[in-house]
């Protein structure tokens, strides 16, 4: 069930990324400013509705290539994982580079708080933290990840449906 939930997100994500038309739009330059009158622009708002998708899109590029990066991770042996986590620190540092629009300063927020969980959770792993520090390292990155999903949506003008939960099973592997 774990799975399919992933996948689900998995896809929700690549579905979010495919929204974009492509179309970049035609930005004149300003014209010479008075001291008495100010000329306005037609510089596009990135925070509109209309240009929303591609305004989240270069943000969104680098949580799913830190999701690969993770998904990789989880299937490596212990001795194996550090190679995976210097490339998951090298996306974070592009995401923390990034400049984004006021607007997605939430989502940017809950995709380093995600990002950071992670890694901090299998740098615990190597270093052979316990059993309980690792669960909780995998509760608040699902938490994080779970919250950018949220304000993806919400960004997006999109409506998520809640699917059930069953009850957990044993301790997710990180």
């Amino acid at each position: 069930m774990k799975r399919y939930q992933t996948l689900l997100v998995a896809m929700f994500l690549m579905f979010l990324t495919a929204c974009g038309n492509g179309n970049t739009p035609i930005v004149q330059p300003p014209t010479a400013v008075t001291q008495s009158t100010a000329v306005p622009t037609l510089t596009p708002d990135p925070c509109s509705e209309e240009n929303m998708s591609v305004s989240v899109k270069p943000a969104n590029d680098l949580m799913r290539e830190f999701d690969d990066a993770s998904q990789l991770a989880a299937n490596l042996s212990q001795e194996q994982v550090p190679t995976v986590i210097t490339n998951m620190q090298r996306i974070r540092r592009e995401v923390e580079d990034l400049e984004v629009p006021a607007c997605l300063s939430n989502l940017r927020a809950h995709e380093l708080a995600h990002m950071n969980a992670v890694i901090d959770t299998l740098v615990a792993f190597v270093g052979g933290a316990s059993k309980d520090t690792l669960t909780n390292g995998i509760n608040q990155a699902r938490n994080e990840h779970d919250q950018y999903t949220l304000e993806m949506a919400r960004l997006l003008g999109l409506t998520l449906v809640p699917t059930a939960n069953p009850a957990p099973t044993g301790t997710p592997s990180p």
